[in-house]
C-alpha cells in the first residue's frame, strides 16, 4: 500500500499534481474514459458527464467499468433542450472538455470548440477519435483492431506462417488512444499556462498507433528488420525472445536479449553453448528454439520462476490478469489494489511529492451545485429532462 492511500486504494485527502485543475468529460468508450481516469487519478477535478442510463462502457454497469472510476459523474441527454447549455455552464469553470464523439457531432450539439471558447478562451478541447478529425476515414466507424491495421502496428505482431494476432485493444485503444489523449490535453494545458488560450487537441487512435511503431521504423530503415512476420528480434523470431510452454501447461517469457542475458538463460536450462548454438547465429534460431521449448517443457512454469529467481536471464512467469495481484513484486509494489471487493490495477504513474490515487467519485453534496450550477438552474433541467442529476 503506498504512503497516504487507503486500504481500498483510495486517497481522501486530494492530491495529484494536476490538483486545482477541472475537466469536463464527454462520457464515451475505451480510450476517452481512460484518458479521464488518468488526469482524476493524477489530482484533476473531473466530472463526468453520461447519457441517462448509460455507464462509460456502454455494455456493463457501473459497478463492473473500472474506467469511470476516480469520478463523479452527472446524467444528461445532451439531445434535449438547455443540456448544451448547462455543459457550456460547466465549461466556463473548467480547464479542459475532453470528448470522443465523430467528427462534427459535438458541433452539432452546440458543443464545439467555437462555442466553447465563446465561453472560456483558455479552454483545452480534448478531442478523441479512431481516424482523426480529418481526411477520408474521418467519418468511418471503426475499433481499435482497424486503427492499428492502417498504421502498420498490427502486420508484424505475429508467428511465422501465421496470421497477424490482435494484441487485445491495448495498442490503439489504450497505448495509441487514451494515454496519447492524456500527454495531449496535459502538454496544451502546460501551453495555456503561458498563453492564457486554449487550443484543440486532435487524438487519433490511427496516429498513436502509428507513433508507437517508431522504433520498428527505424530498424527497417537500418536493414535490422526483414520483411517477414515472426523472423525478427522481437516477434517471437529469436529463440532468445519467445515465450515456451511448461511441463503443466503454463508458459514463460523469455527476453534475453544481451549476451551476458543469453549465458545465464543457458546455464539455467543446463545448456552449452555449443549445443544451443551462438546467440547470433540466425541459421541455427530453428533448431536452438526447438531445444529451448523441448527443455522447459520438463518443469512447470512455478519450478522455472524457482530456477530463475535472482537470476538476471529476464525469464518471467506468465501470469493471468486474475494472477497478477498475487505476485511478490506486485504485492509489495501494490501494482494492485481492492476496492468493494474487486481487485484492480494501481493509479499511475508514481509521483514522489504529489501521488496519484483512486479517489473517491462520491459526492454527497451535489455534484452540479458544488460546480456552481445554481439549484434553479438544476431544478428546471431536472423537470425538463435534460438531467436527471446522478449517474
Amino acid at each position: 500500500m503506498r504512503e497516504g492511500d487507503a486500504e481500498d486504494g483510495t486517497q481522501q485527502a486530494t492530491t495529484g499534481p494536476l490538483h486545482g485543475f477541472r475537466v469536463v468529460e464527454l462520457a464515451g468508450i475505451g480510450p476517452a474514459p481512460y484518458a479521464c481516469m488518468l488526469l482524476a487519478e493524477a489530482g484533476a477535478d473531473v466530472l463526468r458527464v453520461e447519457r441517462p442510463g448509460a455507464s462509460s462502457s456502454g455494455r456493463h454497469g457501473a459497478n463492473l467499468d473500472l474506467l469511470s472510476r476516480s469520478r463523479p459523474a452527472v446524467a444528461v441527454d445532451l439531445k434535449r433542450p438547455g443540456a448544451a447549455s448547462l455543459v457550456l455552464e460547466l465549461v466556463a469553470r473548467a480547464d479542459v472538455l475532453v470528448e470522443g464523439f465523430r467528427p462534427g457531432v459535438a458541433e452539432r450539439l452546440g458543443l464545439g470548440p467555437e462555442e466553447c471558447w465563446a465561453r472560456n478562451v483558455r479552454l483545452v478541447y480534448g478531442r478523441m477519435t479512431g481516424w482523426g478529425q480529418h481526411g477520408p476515414l474521418a467519418a468511418r466507424a471503426g475499433h481499435d483492431i482497424d486503427y492499428i491495421a492502417l498504421a502498420g502496428a498490427l502486420w508484424p505482431i505475429g508467428r511465422e506462417g501465421d496470421a497477424p494476432v490482435p494484441p487485445l485493444n491495448l495498442v490503439g485503444d489504450f497505448g495509441g488512444g487514451g494515454m496519447l489523449l492524456a500527454f495531449g490535453v496535459v502538454a496544451a494545458l502546460l501551453e495555456t499556462q503561458r498563453s492564457g488560450t486554449g487550443q484543440v487537441v486532435d487524438a487519433a487512435m490511427l496516429d498513436g498507433a502509428a507513433s508507437l511503431t517508431t522504433m520498428l521504423h527505424g530498424l527497417l530503415l537500418g536493414g535490422a528488420w526483414t520483411r517477414s512476420r515472426g523472423a525478427n528480434l522481437l516477434d517471437t523470431g529469436a529463440p532468445f525472445y519467445e515465450v515456451y510452454e511448461t511441463a503443466d501447461g503454463g508458459h514463460v517469457a523469455v527476453g534475453a536479449l544481451e549476451p551476458e542475458f543469453y549465458a545465464a538463460l543457458l546455464e539455467g536450462l543446463g545448456l552449452r553453448e555449443e549445443d544451443a548454438g551462438a546467440q547470433g547465429d540466425r541459421a541455427r534460431w530453428p533448431a536452438t528454439k526447438a531445444r529451448f521449448a523441448e527443455v522447459f517443457r520438463t518443469k512447470t512454469r512455478d519450478e522455472w520462476a524457482e530456477v530463475f529467481e535472482g537470476v538476471d536471464a529476464c525469464v518471467a512467469p506468465v501470469l493471468a490478469p486474475w494472477e497478477a495481484a498475487d505476485h511478490p513484486h506486485n504485492r509489495v509494489r501494490a501494482t494492485f489494489v481492492t476496492r468493494d471487493g474487486k481487485s484492480q490495477p494501481a493509479a499511475v504513474p508514481r509521483f514522489s511529492r504529489t501521488p496519484s490515487s483512486i479517489r473517491d467519485a462520491s459526492d454527497p453534496a451535489g455534484t452540479l451545485a458544488r460546480w456552481g450550477v445554481g439549484e434553479d438552474a438544476v431544478a428546471e433541467l431536472t423537470g425538463s429532462g435534460a438531467t436527471a442529476g446522478g449517474p
